[in-house]
């Protein structure tokens, strides 16, 4: 069975507002660019379902779900709801689609978990809201699609999953939701010290998580050590039915809201690891608030999935994709670099490798040597 890109064009038109930094299209991109590659026939394309809000409700709280809906409906919130759900913030504000567009997300995760009863490989790149709390809005993640789609896997019999998130924030919501669930290995390398601020190294969330917070300017070299002596030889013990990616855009150098400085090489290479290390795989989005490097980080996403070689340079179609994107707002929107619009590929970002991620990665193996 070939991957399939769960999809959908809510995430054309919808934005949270013009000086948030979801201002940006993202999901939009990597189908416009992957289309343009010829990577996307439609036969492996699924348009995501709407989850309704009795299946929300498995784990978020109703009341929660209904002031979601109201605040879209009435396109605003009353001092109470934004007290009590975090609503209408400076992170999470109103937007006409403030309900549709993260139930869109979290059917596409919860539809990915039922398709993925079977062995096969989905993406998801509309996923990855990991901050989303069982009663409010937090980071600007309404809903918490990555826990709705390991309950969805659940439901399908699949018990044992790793959930490996390489966010440049730490997923804090999905700490909520599956903290100690010893069927369950969660391992997130993070920005130390960024928003947050959860995810300690000492913090092992009840016994199942391996939380890595690393240093600013973390770069391809340091994610390679942290790959290949921490990441997959814990994922290969741990041997999981399915391994959920968050492949969170937000660590490469050149995102405006963290600092680290990740290639989009690192990512595709954290992929190309876990291939094959499990009978399931899904791989969900995340933060990315860059326009340029997020579309290209994430379509290339779909291309290692695929088996597809990253082209040195991209064609005049999906040159015309990168041509066409916007950064308002951002001093390097204005002039953007050239490899921006002609290629998937950034240049490798390579560097000494930081004694504090050697340290921290032997502290993560050893305890889960005294767990073992």
């Amino acid at each position: 069975m070939q991957p399939r890109f769960i999809g959908h064009e809510i995430y054309r038109r919808s934005t949270y507002g013009t000086w948030h930094p979801l201002r940006v299209p993202r999901v939009s991109t990597v189908m416009d660019l992957s289309r343009a590659l010829g990577w996307l026939p439609d036969r492996q394309f699924i348009t995501s379902p709407r989850a309704k809000p009795a299946a929300l409700v498995n784990w978020h709280r109703p009341d929660y779900i209904a002031a979601l809906q109201r605040a879209e409906a009435q396109q605003q919130v009353s001092a109470e709801d934004r007290a009590q759900f975090h609503i209408g913030t400076v992170s999470n504000p109103v937007f006409p689609e403030v309900f549709r567009r993260p139930a869109t997300a979290a059917g596409g995760s919860i539809l990915a978990g039922e398709l993925l009863r079977e062995p096969g490989v989905i993406y998801n790149p509309a996923g990855g809201t990991h901050h989303g709390m069982p009663d409010r809005a937090n980071g600007f993640c309404y809903l918490n699609d990555p826990v709705l789609a390991m309950l969805s896997l659940r439901n399908q019999g699949v018990r044992r999953i790793a959930y490996i998130d390489i966010d440049a924030h730490h997923p804090d919501g999905v700490e909520v939701g599956f903290g100690g669930d010893a069927d369950l290995l969660m391992i997130s390398v993070h920005e130390e010290n960024l928003w947050p601020k959860t995810g300690l190294l000492e913090n092992d969330a009840g016994g199942n998580a391996l939380n890595l917070p690393v240093p600013r300017g973390f770069h391809d070299d340091d994610m390679a050590l942290v790959r290949d002596n921490l990441i997959l030889p814990q994922v290969q013990r741990f041997a999981p039915e399915a391994i959920v990616l968050q492949c969170g855009a937000d660590g490469v150098e050149d995102d405006p809201l963290a600092h680290l400085a990740l290639s989009n090489n690192a990512h595709w290479d954290v992929l190309r690891g876990l291939m094959g290390l499990a009978p399931r795989l899904l791989v969900l989005g995340g933060g990315g608030y860059n326009p340029w490097t997020v579309g290209r980080l994430w379509t290339g996403v779909w291309g290692v999935l695929n088996g597809h070689e990253i082209p040195d340079r991209v064609g005049p179609s999906a040159e015309g994709v990168l041509r066409a994107l916007e950064f308002r707002g951002n001093r390097r929107g204005k002039n953007p670099p050239e490899a921006w619009l002609t290629t998937l590929l950034d240049q490798p970002r390579h560097g000494a490798i930081a004694d504090a991620v050697r340290r921290r990665v032997e502290v993560l193996n050893a305890r889960m040597t005294v767990w073992a």
